[in-house]
């Protein structure tokens, strides 16, 4: 691949130029304003927020209007949404552009959560490609000058794929990218990423960018898939939790530096620190924040020195005074150890039979037994 200069746009995504072609792929519950700006502060690219429901945000929820506040010192602003009615996803982008509040919108057609997939949702829409292609084509006109873009699954299982089909319909609809995550929904998250798919779309769709995601857990997973597949950039997901300066070591990479995080255990200690103080400010409650945090220690710590009780107090910490008087009692010396804080996280789960519509499989047009099912995924889901 080619390694461009320092501040040499690497990636366009639409008017969005970034430097390095990195995007923070949406999380439930982790990619909140909060995350966003800890990695903000240790590299480039493009931050998405968790994924919202499209009928909760044209309804203005609570929630739905907390999860798409940006602080004023994230640009771009992104965020995704999740949507599987046409009319109602081209409501939602026609308010955040309308509204001023993102400068890029994604789509999830990704997700493998069975209480989304089997209301048709997630990574089982693209198999109605009628469908997909009335989401898709309505959400970009709605969405004018703001580049929109989508992230998907290979299919539903591998007997099932969708990939291929649905890249060129969104080609075709306008959109500003195209990202793969490299498995189908069956795999939830198990096993290797096929990176042969990325390649694959990446030779079928020639006008538009195409990321590639799976298994990218340190920077030079991020050199190889683009060197292997040819795609345009990289989408991280779990390779971050826990590291934020994860990021660091990606722009460095793309920048042909050989520069790489190797933190102390004081400074992975400044960092949860940081990050609980940023959700104190997100959620504007230190409880909240403090039970939020909690879910992130097994990521910071993983692989250093820590005791079974302290790790088990952090997991329960109740305020900022209390995770000061923990932190304190760490080695925060303690040398980066290597390997053992590297490589998978998150869980992954196995592979399973996706939830599904009762005869979701047996057409690929949508038939009006299914509209039922489709107008339930959108109730009371964000994350996925």
């Amino acid at each position: 691949m080619t390694i461009l200069a320092a501040g040499t746009p690497t990636l366009n995504i639409g008017p969005i130029a970034l430097d390095v072609p990195v995007v923070l792929a949406p999380m439930a519950g982790i990619t909140n304003t909060a995350f966003r700006r800890l990695c903000r502060e240790y590299g480039a690219g493009l931050y998405v927020s968790e994924m919202i429901t499209s009928r909760a945000l044209v309804e203005r929820t609570p929630e739905s209007m907390r999860l798409i506040r940006h602080h004023e010192s994230e640009t771009p602003r992104s965020i995704q949404l999740y949507g599987v009615d046409p009319k109602t996803v081209a409501e939602a982008v026609t308010m955040l552009v309308a509204e001023d509040r993102a400068d890029h919108i994604d789509l999830n057609f990704g997700c493998p959560v069975p209480k989304v997939t089997k209301k048709g949702g997630g990574a089982a829409l693209p198999w109605k490609l009628g469908l997909f292609r009335d989401i898709v084509e309505g959400a970009v006109k709605a969405a004018g000058a703001v580049p929109l873009t989508i992230k998907m699954r290979k299919g539903i299982d591998s007997n099932h794929l969708t990939y291929l089909e649905a890249g060129r319909v969104a080609e075709g609809a306008g959109v500003a990218s195209i990202a793969l995550h490299a498995r189908t929904a069956a795999e939830f998250y198990s096993g290797t990423a096929d990176w042969s798919a990325i390649e694959k779309l990446k030779n079928a769709i020639t006008g538009t960018p195409v990321l590639g995601n799976g298994d990218i857990w340190s920077a030079e997973d991020a050199l190889r898939m683009v060197d292997e597949t040819g795609c345009d950039g990289v989408v991280v997901g779990r390779g971050c939790l826990g590291r934020p300066w994860l990021f660091g070591d990606l722009a460095a990479a793309f920048r042909g530096e050989t520069r790489k995080a190797e933190p102390t255990l004081g400074e992975v200690a400044t960092a949860f620190k940081r990050h609980a103080e940023l959700l104190v400010e997100f959620f504007e409650d230190e409880d909240r924040a403090c039970r939020d945090i909690r879910k992130h220690v097994a990521w910071y710590f993983k692989g250093y020195a820590v005791g079974g009780d302290l790790r088990a107090s952090l997991a329960t910490v109740k305020d900022l005074a209390q995770l000061d008087e923990l932190l304190a009692q760490l080695d925060w010396q303690q040398a980066y150890p290597g390997a053992d804080a590297e490589g998978q996280r998150g869980r992954a789960g196995t592979p399973k039979n996706p939830s599904l519509p009762y005869g979701w499989l047996d057409s690929r047009e949508l038939q009006e037994t299914h509209r039922a099912e489709l107008t339930e995924a959108e109730l009371s889901t964000s994350g996925g």
